[in-house]
């Protein structure tokens, strides 16, 4: 196996899981929840393409406001200096030890519609709490300031932003989504959200997996049924 021909961010997951083999698994969790609890970054309020540390201020409805205070920095921000690495790391190991996926979301402060999904998500605290109840949120940085390619190269293609991929506790990216597929008459739709949480979650991890293998499979057939030549009789 050519490990430079693995993503950096799926080796350091697999050193890390390796690692959390050796020890307590209540530790590992203490450790994940623990790296949690760094402190939130002053809101920036100009929105540009240039990088910053916030894409939104802390929510006002009581309810998602009790959920957001116990969430990790890199679940709550867009900042162009963190290090996804590191943070994907630790939002897995929490995943993991909480049978949870890991949702990664791509954007930036500089991103109008990033804006409009973070308002949409605080305006309905049920779809709110049903996706930090499923998901570990990890929020990763794409800007001119930082673009983050390297992470980024490890992911499949963005169609556009935000974009979110699902993964599982255990690193292996099981979804690639773009989010304008939950747009109803151009706003976020209720229905789509939690149909998407409800599909996605942990629990269905295999189904999901089994059945997208079943559709890669297809699909690589029908590939090679265009791909093989037509064998024509001459005269």
């Amino acid at each position: 196996m050519n490990l430079n021909s693995v993503p950096k961010w799926q080796l350091l997951i697999t050193a890390l899981l390796l690692s959390c083999s050796t020890i307590n698994s209540a530790n590992a969790l203490e450790n994940a929840q623990e790296s949690a609890k760094d402190s939130m970054q002053q809101t920036l309020s100009e929105e540009k393409k240039s990088g910053g540390s916030v894409t939104t201020v802390e929510p006002r409805d009581p309810k998602t406001a009790k959920i957001a205070e116990a969430l990790p920095v890199y679940s709550k921000i867009y900042d162009d200096s963190r290090d996804p690495f590191s943070d994907a790391i630790a939002a897995i190991a929490l995943a993991g030890h909480s049978s949870k996926n890991v949702l990664i979301e791509i954007g930036g402060n500089w991103c109008t519609w990033c804006h409009k999904m973070d308002a949409f998500l605080e305006q309905n605290p049920d779809i709110y709490k049903a996706l930090h109840d499923n998901f570990v949120l990890l929020k990763v940085n794409v800007s001119d300031s930082n673009e983050n390619a390297e992470f980024m190269a490890g992911l499949p293609p963005v169609l556009g932003y935000p974009h979110m991929y699902v993964s599982t506790g255990q690193g292996k990216v099981i979804l690639s989504k773009d989010t304008a597929e939950f747009l109803e008459d151009g706003n976020y739709s209720k229905q789509a959200w939690m149909t998407f949480i409800q599909r996605w979650q942990s629990q269905n991890n295999d189904a999901n997996i089994s059945l997208q293998a079943k559709k890669n499979a297809e699909q690589s057939s029908e590939t090679n049924k265009t791909a093989q030549p037509v064998n024509q009789e001459m005269d």
